[in-house]
């Protein structure tokens, strides 16, 4: 989720749509109050947070990605290797997306879990929680999404058709990067404040807009940043320690994993919205039309979108609602609002569709 400058739109056109007729504008498109309202009132029994449910998936999802890596290191034969590939990617892009929920549950929700998670996921992947709390929250800001306040929005469907191959590429550098960054970069921040601030500012948050520059944590989070910082450095520092005289091939492996994670992750950011907004203030109506539900019956996106990222629309209407609801409520809304309605309008049918209307849109820019 790292973007490089090279991504920077020069100007903005309409976007395509999935058959090239260029779209309407989302910005000003009216609230559908009637949607909005229905979204609150039919979901209002579901909106807590399940810790048994919470718990038992992100140390069952860590516990077999890392089983899973264990094997790739370990186990003897080509195929053994690869099927606990497939296992370790699956599983630690599970639990390496609960940062997503810790940046909208409640505090007092779930005890010790973002401590846990931090400990047993984000430290050992070098992507502390810090990374996305305190940044994801702007994504949703009602005058921020789609602008170039927002860090998790570019305009893709306005840019060239070479942005695409390149937005996703880069995601494959992302582990070298956070291991730069935590093992070389933080510690000398600490005894050269400029580089400490230029790593804040521009290397310590999961945003995709270049021109993002994140403001200097405070108060409680800044406490809780000190740590995490200390916690992914002291990890760093000793992975390549022991790598250095244990041998390399260990790391190279779980760069590698990681890196396919990173990849499989932006992959699912490509296709979390339509990108067809071009820095306008947009409704929430508008905001919802420009994001992606991809709901059952297809369950391949159970892989790349999981934790309840299927729903990614239904998540913008409602995201205080516990990822493991979020089914439940499109069930709900689904049959309210009826077929035709302004929900129904962000359901797509997978990933491929969306990718290509996506590329459709690009090409209107050559």
């Amino acid at each position: 989720m790292i973007a490089s400058d090279v991504l920077k739109p020069k100007g903005s056109v309409p976007a395509a749509t999935a058959t090239g007729v260029l779209p309407r504008n989302l910005a000003v498109t009216p609230d559908d109050k009637a949607m909005l309202r229905a979204a609150v009132d039919l979901t209002r029994d579901i909106a807590a947070a399940r810790p048994a449910i919470y718990w038992s998936d992100m140390l069952g999802s860590a516990a077999l990605g890392y089983a899973g890596l264990a094997g790739v290191i370990l186990a003897p034969g080509t195929l053994v290797q690869m099927a606990c590939a497939v296992v370790a990617v699956l599983a630690l892009y599970r639990a390496l997306l609960f940062i997503h929920e810790l940046t909208h549950i409640h505090k007092t929700a779930l005890p010790g879990f973002r401590f846990a998670w931090n400990l047993l996921v984000g430290v050992p992947m070098l992507t502390p929680s810090l990374m996305y709390e305190n940044v994801h929250t702007l994504h949703h800001a009602r005058t921020r999404y789609g602008t170039a306040d927002d860090p998790e929005y570019l305009p893709l469907a306005l840019m060239k058709p070479w942005s695409l191959p390149v937005f996703v590429v880069v995601a494959l550098l992302l582990p070298v990067g956070l291991l730069l960054r935590s093992a070389v970069l933080v510690p000398l921040g600490v005894l050269v404040p400029p580089l400490r601030k230029l790593v804040w500012e521009r290397f310590s948050a999961l945003s995709i807009n270049p021109d993002f520059r994140r403001r200097r944590p405070e108060g409680e989070f800044a406490r809780m940043v000190f740590w995490q910082e200390l916690g992914a450095s002291t990890w760093a520092l000793f992975v390549l320690g022991w790598s250095a005289t244990h041998g390399w091939r260990p790391l190279a492996i779980g760069i590698a994993v990681v890196s396919i994670v990173a990849l499989l992750n932006q992959i699912r950011t490509l296709v979390a919205h339509l990108w067809e907004n071009d820095g306008e203030t947009m409704t929430v109506t508008g905001q919802f039309l420009d994001t992606v539900n991809v709901p059952p019956p297809g369950v391949l996106a159970e892989m790349w979108a999981p934790v309840g990222l299927r729903y990614h629309a239904l998540h913008h209407l409602l995201p205080s609602v516990p990822y493991h609801s979020l089914a439940e409520a499109h069930r709900r809304l689904h049959g309210h609002l009826l077929e035709g309605s302004t929900y129904a309008r962000s359901s797509y049918p997978g990933l491929m569709p969306l990718v290509g209307r996506l590329a459709r849109s690009t090409m209107l820019r050559r």
